[in-house]
């Protein structure tokens, strides 16, 4: 059914690179050469800008920023090419990801300076990205995907099976090279880590740590590959298992824990406000004026394209999403336009939700039964649908009361909207894991994304004296 395809639709995951030196960007590395930057292309600028109108532009912190430049320095003077000039850009984005481009731009998201839990964990991830660039790895790809455009336009004839055949078998090979330009990236990068003095163990624990935080999101009903790292560098058993083995080729180094959790005390984590945020079961979006609360016991997530939400047991779901009010269309109109199927004959009612005009429905598609709610807000159309793989006069009741929480902020609340930061603190006599994790203003399931936060393992206790992060408002 449509409807239950678009409740788990995933973002969308892009390599990126940003070409730009202004606020948010930090330019390292043979800062001194008198090798000139390279020129931009205006294909490049123009998916930079493509890029930062996806990642919510760049993200400006004067002390993350001055511990990034610092480790790439290190990195640099390590590496094959110390003559390379890199520019490095922080992305405001709560995403997990990072990227390069051949020109040696590389680019990473807050949301992954957030779960690092030291400097040798985050110099694994910049040391894989230029891995990346020293290695040639986008370049040779790239003809790898011209042969590849070659045989799909030679193999156009449905008749055609040798070339057909040969084309399967070069989209075999590009998967495989892209998995082995990984590994090679992994290898190169925990050398070029250990040789500046970093812990080479960074590389397999951040591994593990983006894994554990792919799985918590999965649980959550959230799809994992949104905009995330894993998408292009999955955490697999493989490459943790090959990355701890390069890491035993070396010495011990400096995790440099301290300097790196004093550099993200305050670093905004989650999503801004201006792109609306999540606060427990409530979603509020200040830039757009509304707040609604999900039912009880939901988990709600925010990304891109709609505010997804899920209760635990994945029996039920929603999702709200917002589109442009068709011109001349009423809502009973639009509601039966085709966008959605399988409407039960009889359940449309036209209705007011906060105000506002609305129309409602039910449809079904097994094994789900769907509540759907249409708002319209000014000239655009607020949808929400609610799946549930049981139907019951409370649960319906559940959802429509969420629905009716839908609601314009006022100037006042939206104005004093702020986004969630990590704090440090110490750890102190009686503090546990579980009170820690009470002080946070993380969504459901709060304990164990205290314990990726900080990786803790699942039987891990906190001893006083440690530093760990929180999120607070």
């Amino acid at each position: 059914m449509l409807v239950l395809v678009a409740l788990a639709l995933p973002g969308c995951s892009s390599w990126v690179g940003n070409l730009d030196t202004g606020p948010g960007t930090t330019t390292t590395g043979a800062v001194h050469s008198a090798n000139k930057p390279i020129e931009p292309s205006s294909a490049a600028e123009r998916e930079h800008r493509r890029i930062l109108a996806s990642y919510g532009g760049p993200y400006r912190d004067a002390k993350v920023e001055a511990m990034i430049s610092g480790i790439v320095d290190k990195l640099v003077a390590a590496s094959e090419r110390p003559d390379m000039r890199y520019r490095v850009t922080i992305l405001n984005s709560p995403a997990i990801n990072a990227f390069a481009l051949p020109s040696g731009d590389l680019y990473i998201t807050r949301g992954l300076v957030g779960l690092a839990d030291d400097s040798s964990e985050l110099a694994s991830v910049l040391a894989h990205e230029m891995a990346h660039v020293l290695a040639r790895h986008a370049a040779i790809r790239e003809n790898q995907a011209r042969k590849v455009a070659m045989l799909a336009t030679a193999s156009a004839d449905p008749n055609d099976t040798t070339g057909a055949l040969a084309l399967a078998k070069t989209k075999l090979a590009l998967a495989d090279f892209s998995r082995a330009q990984e590994l090679e990236a992994d290898a190169i990068g925990v050398g070029i880590a250990s040789r500046a003095g970093f812990d080479p163990h960074g590389a397999p624990r951040f591994l593990e740590a983006m894994g554990r935080f792919a799985a918590l999101r999965s649980a959550s009903g959230t799809d994992a590959r949104s905009l995330d790292f894993l998408a292009s560098h999955p955490a697999t058993p493989e490459r943790v298992a090959n990355a701890l083995a390069n890491a035993r080729n070396y010495p011990a180094g400096a995790r440099g824990e301290a300097p790196y959790l004093a550099a993200i005390d305050g670093l905004v984590y989650g999503e801004d406000p201006v792109d609306g945020f999540v606060r427990g079961r409530r979603f509020l979006h200040p830039k757009l004026g509304f707040a609604f609360t999900a039912p009880e016991g939901f988990s709600l997530e925010n990304t891109a394209q709609a505010v997804l939400g899920s209760a635990p047991g994945g029996d039920r779901a929603l999702r709200l999403d917002i589109v442009k009010a068709p011109s001349g269309q009423t809502l009973a109109q639009y509601l039966k336009s085709g966008w959605i199927e399988a409407i039960e004959p009889g359940s449309v009612e036209e209705t007011r939700i906060g105000g506002f005009p609305a129309i409602t429905a039910t449809a079904t598609g097994d094994p789900w039964w769907f509540r759907i709610v249409v708002v319209q807000y000014g000239d655009e159309l607020y949808r929400f649908v609610f799946a549930s793989k049981t139907r019951s006069a409370e649960i319906d009741k559940a959802l429509m009361d969420s629905v009716g929480t839908f609601r314009r902020l006022s100037l006042a609340e939206a104005a004093s909207a702020k986004p969630s930061r990590i704090e440090v603190v110490t750890v102190k006599p009686g503090d546990t894991v579980e009170s820690l994790a009470a002080r946070t203003v993380l969504g459901g399931r709060k304990v164990e994304r205290f314990r990726v936060l900080n990786g803790l393992s699942d039987t891990a206790s906190v001893k006083p004296g440690e530093r760990v992060k929180l999120v607070v408002e």
